[in-house]
């Protein structure tokens, strides 16, 4: 298949999760428990991914699939689906309509398509390897901006939570014209529009990151780990519109003697 050719399976992945975590957020009695690393699940996420796996055994038998919640299953095919079921699981605990399932096709170790749907914000955004782009059917480009003077400049946690910000974000912060605190999915989706140029994550897991790359990248973007490395198993995320990605990078590490 090629990379466009799996669009219509995430879409469709997309529209019913969708339908499942409109029907939790907010809901009362929300059932959410903690996780070994003390980050939260809910039945929402649990409920995202069995419908995925279970569609992945209807449609397509023998795709791997590699999710949050229930880990790697291996597959015959040269393909995989990589999920995460709700990624901003704490917003969504919390009532803040900025979540979104992660879809993402990976064939070998390349990821070729990638969906990102946030249904309480009504947005999506998708990407194939090769065809640009888009959000909600409109094509979308990463901005202009070469200097980080003129940069805005997105984050996540800055306090000690999740191993805290990443080293050398004093500095950066300090070069760039603004910052916006988004965290997650959005801040990399809006790099990929074009609405900013940074967006920074110090600590991703595979799921987190391989939707997010084809799209950023097919914006005409960069997406890389604080060290630079170019993997969704690179434990770290860092995107930019491409112009001053070393830069950034360099103020980012610092003096830091183990970057992730």
């Amino acid at each position: 298949m090629s990379p466009a050719d799996w669009l219509p399976f995430l879409t469709e992945l997309a529209d019913r999760a969708d339908e499942l975590a409109l029907r939790w957020f907010r809901a009362a009695g929300l059932r959410v428990v903690e996780k070994p690393d003390l980050s939260p699940v809910t039945e929402a996420d649990q409920a995202i991914e069995a419908m995925a796996r279970a569609l992945v055994r209807e449609r397509h038998p023998g795709l791997g699939v590699l999710g949050e919640e229930e880990g790697e299953a291996a597959g015959t095919a040269a393909a995989r689906l990589i999920i995460d079921p709700i990624d901003g699981t704490r917003n969504f605990v919390r009532g803040i309509p900025v979540f979104a399932t992660l879809l993402a096709i990976e064939t070998g170790a390349e990821v070729v398509a990638g969906v990102v749907s946030a249904p309480a914000v009504g947005a999506r955004w998708h990407a194939a390897r090769g065809s640009g782009a888009f959000r909600d059917g409109r094509r979308i480009k990463v901005s202009r901006i070469e200097s980080l003077e003129r940069a805005l400049l997105f984050h996540g946690n800055l306090g000690p939570g999740e191993a805290g910000p990443p080293p050398g974000i004093a500095g950066l912060i300090a070069r760039v014209e603004r910052t916006r605190g988004f965290g997650d999915f959005y801040q990399h989706m809006l790099v990929a529009e074009g609405a900013g140029e940074i967006a920074l994550d110090p600590v991703m897991h595979p799921w987190d990151i391989a939707a997010l790359q084809v799209i950023v990248e097919e914006a005409g973007g960069r997406a890389t780990c604080l060290r630079g490395e170019r993997s969704i198993y690179a434990t770290s995320l860092v995107t930019s519109n491409g112009a001053m990605h070393q830069a950034i990078l360099d103020t980012l590490i610092g003096s830091s003697k183990d970057p992730q």
